[in-house]
This record gives C-alpha cells, structure tokens and sequence, in this order.
C-alpha cells in the first residue's frame, strides 16, 4: 500500500477543492448531475488530474522539496524517497491515459486541444531549464492554465460558456492562491536557489499584491456579479489577511502548525463557498 499511498499523497487532496470549483461552476442551475460523464469528470478533475499537476511539479522540484517542511503530508502533498519518484510517471500516465482517450472520444477536438493545452501548460511550468517557474512573473501567468478544466467541463457537459467576467475573477483568485503558497515557500525556495515573484518582491510586497488581488475579487462580486453573500465571505477573509500583513504576523515566517491550520481553513471556506455558488448561480451571469 506504500506506493498508492505515495502517489495519493503527491496528488494532494489538500487542494482538491480549488480544481472542484472550476469543474463545478459551468454546470450551476444544470442537470449536468444526472449523466454518468458529469460524474467521471469531477473524478478525473481530482486524483488523476491533480497527480499530473502536482506529481509533475514534484518530479521538478525534488531538490527543492527536501528543504520544505510543510512536505510530506495529504494537505500540501508529498516529500517521498528518490525511488518512489521514479514512479511518478508511470503512475500519471497510468491514471490520466483512460481518461484522456475516453474525453476526447466523447467531446473531439476541441476537447483534444484543451488537454493539449494541460499538458503543454505544464511542460511549460516544469522544463528544467526553460521551465516558467523559476522565471517571475511568468509562472503567475501561467496561472491562466488552470482555467482551461473550466472549458473542459463546458465542453464535457454541453453547458453554456461563462462570461468572460468569471473568467477575470477566476484568474485573480488563482493568481492570489499560487502567491499563498509562494509565501508559504519562501524560506525553501530561497535555499534551494529558485527565483519566485514572492521571493523578488519579499514577503510583505507579496501580501500587499494578496490583499490587492483579494480586494478586487470583492469588487468583482458585487459589483459585477451582485452575490453580496460570497463577497462577505470573501471580505472576512480579506479582514484575516490585513490582520496577518499588519499585526499578527507581519514579515515573520509561518510555522508548520501555522500553514496546516491555513490549509484546512482553506478548505473549509472553499468547499462551503462551492456551495453557495453552486446553488446561487453567481458565476453563470453578470448584472
């Protein structure tokens, strides 16, 4: 059971819920729930796709990942031992193959060249020398990437595409969770040697561009969606991150207890917040 284990952990089920939302939204106020496709697809938005992003990067940074304490754990994925590495992609391959084949069979080309997309995304991020991630602050447009499991489920559904207004707040809200964790990562990065826009701008100038990014996301959901709901939620977690920047932790480096508590409060206001706008629409339309 080591292995499966391993490759679970390495997909990080920590960070599901950021992939379930973007599955999710197109099919609000659908009945995209009742078909069986509707079903694998969220499935495959989850372990199989989530161990290609993750298990990809991890194969990229296993240097790096030997310095990272907050390593080795469901919430924030796996630091693992070189020979279960090697494992990785037969592992990914093994997991995502089917379901390519069988998306693409489903949806064509379209859906071909959107998952061309993922993968040339990724290459893009991780090439060990070229690779997006050491080069800020490319990897934060790379972050447009993600965006393409929205259209995935469009076409996979055969639902109405979202406004391009979701779109722009989708890319705010990813752009502001990678530099989450790039601040999380600043200490490891910093002496692994690899160059991030946290790193570039220090940990306050990073939480200053959170807070910006958070802000405007509120602005997006009232005045541009008109969920006055969400944007409360969204605001008390912009009330959280303003206490960090000022008062509570300032420039200080987080302890791993600390980014472990952050995580599942993550998930908590992720998962809570898929539900209301599953069931309010918010997305879907524009005012």
């Amino acid at each position: 059971m080591r292995l499966p284990l391993f490759w679970l952990k390495t997909s990080r089920p920590g960070l599901y819920f950021q992939w379930i939302w973007l599955y999710l939204l197109p099919v609000a106020g659908t009945d995209a729930y009742a078909s069986g496709p509707f079903w694998a697809g969220l499935f495959f938005s989850t372990v199989p796709l989530s161990l290609l992003v993750y298990g990809w990067n991890d194969l990229a940074d296993s240097e790096l990942d030997r310095h990272n304490p907050r390593k080795d754990s469901f919430l924030f994925g796996a630091r693992g031992a070189a020979w279960e590495r090697r494992t990785l992609p037969a592992a990914i391959t093994l997991v995502n193959l089917p379901f390519f084949v069988w998306l693409v069979a489903r949806s064509g080309l379209e859906m071909a060249l959107v998952l061309i997309g993922v993968l040339a995304v990724n290459a893009a991020y991780n090439h060990p020398r070229w690779g997006l991630r050491g080069r800020p602050p490319f990897e934060l447009v790379n972050e447009l990437g993600v965006l393409l499991l929205v259209h995935l489920s469009v076409l996979l559904n055969g639902v109405s595409q979202l406004p391009w207004q979701t779109y722009l707040y989708l890319y705010a809200f990813t752009v502001h969770a990678h530099l989450v964790g790039e601040v999380m990562d600043l200490e490891p990065d910093r002496k692994g040697g690899r160059r991030t826009t946290a790193l570039v701008l220090g940990r306050r100038w990073t939480k200053i561009v959170i807070v910006a990014l958070v802000a405007f996301e509120c602005a997006l959901l009232v005045f541009v969606f008109g969920d006055f709901v969400l944007a409360a939620i969204l605001a008390a977690g912009l009330v959280w991150l303003l206490a960090d920047l000022l008062v509570l932790f300032k420039d200080r480096e987080y302890t791993v207890a600390e980014m472990r508590l952050s995580g599942m409060a993550m998930n908590l206001a992720g998962y809570g917040t898929i539900m209301w706008a599953l069931y309010a629409g918010t997305f879907s339309r524009v005012l």
